[in-house]
């Protein structure tokens, strides 16, 4: 069976607000997942401790009366403690953090959405902020995972809009491996933020997951990159039948800035397989964190990747790496490498 070719950097694709809104739930990764299909680490407390907490959790949502209002409390001077109707999951990589954030989602009866922190501020830059706001309010839970504040921008509006969701009565969970009151550490004068940073922490009730971090184990080792002709042999021999998406790196690269990022993942709907040539290092700031965007839901869709060129361990400059927002690279540089090995290695477990 032959093989159908096409070229991410001839889509161009067209999302209405009702499809955006319709992507919000977890990825084909954790479709099917529940508290039950979680196994906590006997050695680590606290993971067990996690999936109690977020079982009462579950059962609150929708309750008469466990929803908004305690922003009022924060911005209209009415005095008394805020009621932390969030509930935010603080650890490292790895400890299943994703896992119970969509279990809970899974639990919960709707309407509700799930997604990453970059994908709601990019369903906000798609729609405005207003209609964002109008179309989750009607929602009983909004999970956001992998919540980190980037930018001064991202901090005002993740306040604002989290708390016109609470007032409406929408719960939120979160998922994060910073503390909600250190969110923006490292990447800008957060400091000049405090008001908006601490709206966000004092609605949360924080659970702490402990575990071993993979970061302190170092990245994955990236497979080598192949050869122009094992490339189209990897291909032939893996994907007939299939469709792939083969493209320059470097025009990929290019053409993400013409998509918005809401709409990476229709982007690459309908694919079973990616394709890179001469993948290099990105220099540039900007079009890094759009890559990681597309790494992000690559990762999802669990895409082997097929590369030749620059390794994965590569793609982002040394400054970068060690920069206020390592945390994306390494988490983008450990996604592509495991989705490089079961492409390149045919190594499923390792993605």
């Amino acid at each position: 069976m032959s093989i159908q070719i096409e070229h991410l950097t001839d889509r161009r694709p067209n999302v209405s607000a009702d499809e955006l809104l319709a992507g919000f739930r977890p990825s084909e990764r954790f479709g099917e997942v529940s508290f039950d299909t979680y196994r906590p680490d006997p050695q680590q407390p606290s993971q067990a401790q996690a999936v109690q907490k977020l079982r009462t959790f579950a059962d609150s949502v929708g309750r008469t009366g466990s929803g908004g209002g305690f922003f009022a409390k924060l911005f209209g001077g009415g005095g008394g403690a805020a009621v932390r109707t969030g509930i935010y999951l603080d650890g490292g990589f790895g400890v299943g953090k994703t896992h119970l954030l969509a279990s809970l989602w899974h639990a919960v009866p709707g309407p509700k959405a799930f997604g990453t922190f970059v994908e709601y501020t990019n369903l906000v830059g798609a729609l405005t902020f207003r209609k964002a706001v109008d179309a989750l309010s009607s929602y009983q839970l909004v999970c956001i995972d992998e919540f980190e504040l980037d930018d001064p921008g991202d901090t005002v509006l993740m306040s604002r809009l989290m708390r016109e969701l609470s007032d409406a009565g929408v719960r939120i969970a979160a998922t994060s491996n910073t503390l909600p009151g250190s969110l923006g550490e490292g990447r800008f004068a957060a400091q000049d933020f405090q008001r908006e940073i601490q709206v966000l922490a004092d609605q949360f009730e924080v659970q702490r997951i402990d575990g071993e971090d993979f970061r302190h184990r170092g990245l994955p080792q990236a497979p080598a990159p192949l050869s122009e002709e094992e490339l189209e042999r990897a291909v032939e021999e893996r994907y007939a039948g299939r469709v792939v998406a083969a493209d320059d790196f470097a025009a990929l690269v290019e053409h993400l800035a013409t998509v918005h990022p809401s709409r990476y993942r229709k982007l690459i709907d309908g694919i079973d397989a990616v394709v890179w040539r001469d993948v290099h290092t990105i220099e540039q700031q900007a079009v890094a964190l759009r890559f990681v965007v597309l790494a992000d839901r690559l990762y999802d869709k669990n895409l082997p990747i097929i590369a030749s060129g620059r390794p994965f361990d590569q793609v982002f400059t040394a400054e970068m790496m060690a920069g206020g927002y390592q945390k994306k690279y390494f988490r983008a540089v450990s996604r592509l490498t495991a989705l490089a090995r079961e492409g390149i290695l045919g190594d499923v477990s390792a993605a």
